[in-house]
């Protein structure tokens, strides 16, 4: 994690200035020759998280990402989206080869680069991440030798929630409200493990990237107990449910509340003071891919100035493109969600690839819980608590939870 106290460092820089509106966004570059495909009748299939790039929606500063670049080099895009790093895994792992462009988080990419699921990158394709991508995110943990990733945006994990259905004298700046029976059917829940598995560790006081048995055991205790006051397991569901009222309280990701806030003012963010995921999420392509040299061009493209300016003032996420930030709109470069301050950023811990067996654990406990019969939550705790036993674990977990709550 040695990078993120850079990235903190970059954050401070963007938050604290306040930048003018330029209307003159730079033209494409010339970094390559964006012709070179033209009348090739190349394609290339991109992967990408929902509600993650800039589209046309008909406003008269939209800007459809994928068209543009169609227009501009010739090459189609093909374009569809997944929900969690773990569907884009198990999609490339079961032969989902024909991708060009995926774009996966850090954990994700380091267990990807570990098991031989990602091309090398040629950056002569790719000149503008020499130029454009700042120092700060380069030789990242997760791709320590910057051969296999380009970063496209960073961003935080925190609650969103109602102000209207959320009661004042409740701390929504604890995990601890993602318990609270007062909100039952009112909470929605990550439906990927690793991020349930996060807030449950740091609800319990444990590291997100804890390889200890007893732990997890622990922290999939707690799910299975939250399972109860739960409405429903989401992804992109978020924006519907949340925007349009229909749930109080959310952990998601922070360009993602920008978003949802913009459409219902009804909506707030809190970072929990438990700490949180900080995360990257950067370009890769599959091993196999069959338009290599198309997919690098596109990834130049996503690092130009303008693009990466239009793609970040969309999806509200952080940059990690160093020009960008002189053309953001004030509100957005200045927003302290996009770009936290010193104190929320120190209490934050990225994701690592963990080991297979520690994986493999969470895998099994995630479907545990899933599959929990929701009237008789205490039928599974036998096989999550293991071998201390029901009731040590049980007691464990619940002298825990009484410290979490000053009891």
């Amino acid at each position: 994690m040695k990078k993120f106290s850079l990235i903190l460092a970059s954050a401070l820089t963007v938050s604290a200035l306040t930048f003018p509106v330029s209307a003159d966004l730079p033209e494409y570059s010339d970094s390559v020759d964006w012709e070179k495909f033209k009348g090739q009748g190349v394609t290339i299939n991109v992967y990408n998280w929902g509600e993650y790039i800039s589209v046309d929606d008909g406003s008269e500063e939209s800007f459809d990402t994928n068209k543009a670049f169609e227009e501009l080099t010739g090459i189609k895009v093909n374009y569809t989206n997944f929900a969690s790093n773990e569907e884009l895994y198990a999609k490339l792992k079961n032969g989902g080869s024909s991708y060009d462009i995926i774009i996966p988080s850090d954990y994700m990419i380091a267990r990807m680069i570990n098991e031989d699921m990602l091309e090398k990158l040629d950056f002569s394709n790719i000149p503008n991440y020499e130029t454009l991508i700042m120092d700060d995110f380069k030789g990242m943990d997760y791709d320590p030798n910057n051969e296999y990733s380009v970063p496209y945006m960073w961003g935080m994990v925190g609650i969103i929630y109602n102000t209207t259905l959320v009661d004042e004298e409740d701390d929504v700046y604890s995990w601890d409200i993602l318990w609270n029976e007062k909100y039952a059917n009112n909470i929605l829940m990550f439906s990927n493990s690793r991020d349930a598995f996060m807030i449950a560790e740091k609800y319990l006081g444990y590291s997100m990237n804890t390889t200890d048995e007893q732990e997890l055991k622990n922290a999939a205790f707690a799910l299975t107990e939250q399972k109860l006051l739960v409405q429903a397991y989401v992804m992109d569901e978020i924006f519907d449910k949340m925007t349009g009222g229909e749930a109080a309280l959310a952990p998601y990701y922070a360009g993602d509340a920008i978003t949802m806030m913009a459409d219902n003012p009804d909506l707030a963010w809190a970072v929990p003071v438990e700490g949180t995921n900080l995360f990257v999420d950067a370009m890769c392509i599959p091993k196999g891919a069959k338009n290599k040299e198309a997919a690098e061009m596109y990834i130049n493209f996503m690092c130009e100035t303008m693009v990466a300016v239009k793609n970040c003032e969309y999806i509200g996420y952080s940059t990690p493109q160093k020009e960008v930030p002189q053309y953001l709109d004030p509100e957005l470069a200045t927003n302290p969600i996009a770009y936290p301050d010193s104190e929320t950023l120190a209490n934050t811990e990225a994701f690592i690839a963990l080991p297979n067996t520690t994986t493999k654990l969470i895998d099994e406990l995630w479907t545990s819980i899933l599959t929990a019969n929701e009237t008789a939550p205490w039928t599974i705790p036998v096989f999550l608590l293991g071998c201390l036993g029901l009731s040590v674990g049980i007691n464990v977990f619940r002298t825990m939870k009484k410290k979490r709550n000053g009891m």
